[in-house]
């Protein structure tokens, strides 16, 4: 259905690698760490570069974009219209700021020197996002060519923001600003990744996000404990029992209305989460714990990508030092957050925390608290047989020549206030692997899974226009 012919990509793909690379390596010097202020002149410099490159590949409108006023760092927006009245409208999202790294850190080489090393380029943003932005520059290129065609099969339109790495704290507003410039019928995510190089995956969800913290206030200055314990609340005591009272003994929370609307996993998500070959032991590993404990009833997949959470992130209050010191503490502190699936609300999660820590605690004004949210992610969830979804699956297919599995992400992005906004539905495509190594020292990515993911947006574009063609098209989520 992609209507471009396997061998002409790859040939297209061939002979322009090279260039590709250098252009890649050349974007992977800037150092658009958006966490440091210092770097601030990066992200900006990374944007422009960006901005340069889409232009040559052939995009005619590629725009940067302020946010926050101008203070914030600067997002890129780019337009790639395909001249046919009916074609389906996409927006590839991923961001261009990176993680900071120094040498130092324990780097074997410069992180900002791309270094290519057995069929791996290291570079901080290889992987997390840069390589996975760029792929699409050269993959619409091979498109084109494969295809005889002078624009794409897709209205493509590219938004690539430069603060993911500091918690993206300007892109819903800018979004929600430029949603009539945004409006899509799908968007494709590629800030994500598979799960081994053997087993390609198309990953279909990512779980939403609350953090809250309570503090807890008791007396107004520590106190003796043997005048006074006992007879007074103390705070540090009720933080603990709130900690402890957020599960059950199957691990379920224990805050009412907690799972409200939650969409359970289908038999048939079950059994293909089950096909993958999991490695617990090597997991564990990786997770430095020497055990796995969770809700009962569901598989360690299943709870870190399926099942909603609440986690104990920190807890403390009174005396920390040396030797003992007997005292009821004035104050104590609890950090909480809370991973969401699809079916649940984040404003209502965030009641339902706030009833039940004013239920659970001592009545009478003895202990005073305050609960601070500080934001909170939406999750997403694209069903197994969505259109576009499909279409997704049929070019990586194409690419790997091979089946291409399921996943979906415990981790938390800003892939839901893009569906939340323009009311698409969001598909992620992704080639990096686990070994890739992002956030860490020696950051890379495999090439050939690179030039994989060249190959899969290649032939993504005319799939997608032809499915909305024959009538089971993107469509609008909910449609």
């Amino acid at each position: 259905m992609s209507n471009a012919p396997d061998n002409a990509v790859r040939a297209y793909i061939d002979e322009h690698r090279a260039a590709f690379l250098a252009d890649l390596a050349e974007w992977l010097r800037i150092p658009s760490v958006s966490a440091d202020p210092a770097n601030a002149g990066d992200v900006r410099r990374s944007a422009e570069w960006l901005v340069a490159k889409l232009k040559e590949t052939g995009f005619p409108t590629a725009e940067l974009w302020e946010t926050g006023g101008g203070d914030g760092a600067p997002a890129v927006f780019a337009e790639w219209p395909s001249g046919v009245a009916d074609a389906p409208t996409v927006l590839v999202y991923g961001h261009h700021d990176v993680q900071p790294a120094a040498r130092e850190d324990g780097w074997h080489t410069d992180p900002f020197v791309p270094t290519t090393i057995d069929g791996r380029l290291y570079a901080r943003g290889a992987a997390d996002d840069k390589g996975q932005v760029f792929f699409h520059t050269l993959g619409v290129r091979a498109h084109l060519a494969a295809t005889g065609r002078t624009a794409p099969a897709v209205n493509l339109k590219l938004i690539i923001e430069g603060e993911e790495e500091s918690g993206s704290p300007n892109f819903p507003a800018l979004i929600a600003a430029h949603a009539d410039r945004l409006a899509c019928d799908a968007v494709i995510v590629s800030d994500t990744g598979m799960w081994s190089e053997d087993t390609p995956t198309v990953c279909t969800g990512m779980r939403g996000l609350a953090e809250c913290q309570i503090d807890l206030y008791g007396p107004d200055q520590d106190i003796h404990s043997g005048s006074f314990g006992g007879a007074v609340p103390n705070p540090a005591t009720e933080a603990a029992r709130l900690a402890a009272a957020l599960h059950d003994e199957d691990r379920r929370v224990t805050i009412p209305g907690f799972y409200d609307g939650v969409v359970e996993l289908t038999d048939q998500e079950r059994e293909l989460i089950a096909e993958l070959p999991f490695d617990e032991k090597r997991w564990l590993r990786a997770a430095h714990s020497h055990g796995t404990l969770g809700e009962a009833g569901y598989t360690t997949l299943e709870r870190v990508w399926a099942r909603p959470t609440a986690e104990v992130n920190g807890i403390g209050g009174g005396y920390q030092g040396p030797g003992g010191k007997t005292i009821v503490p004035s104050s104590a502190r609890l950090k909480l957050s809370f991973r969401l699936v699809a079916g649940q609300d984040a404003d209502r999660v965030q009641e339902s925390v706030r009833d039940w820590v004013a239920a659970r605690l001592p009545q009478g004004g003895g202990i005073r608290h305050e609960i601070t949210f500080t934001g909170s992610t939406r999750p997403c969830l694209t069903p197994l047989d969505h259109p576009a979804l499909q279409s997704v699956v049929r070019a990586m297919a194409k690419a790997f020549g091979q089946k291409i599995r399921f996943t979906r992400e415990g981790g938390s992005g800003p892939a839901a206030d893009l569906q939340d906004v323009l009311g698409a539905p969001v598909l992620f495509l992704g080639i990096s692997v686990p070994s890739d190594g992002w956030h860490a020292p020696n950051e890379k990515v495999e090439l050939d899974l690179l030039m994989k993911g060249v190959e899969t947006a290649a032939h993504l574009w005319g799939d997608l226009a032809e499915t909305a063609r024959t009538g089971t098209g993107t469509g609008r989520a909910g449609a």
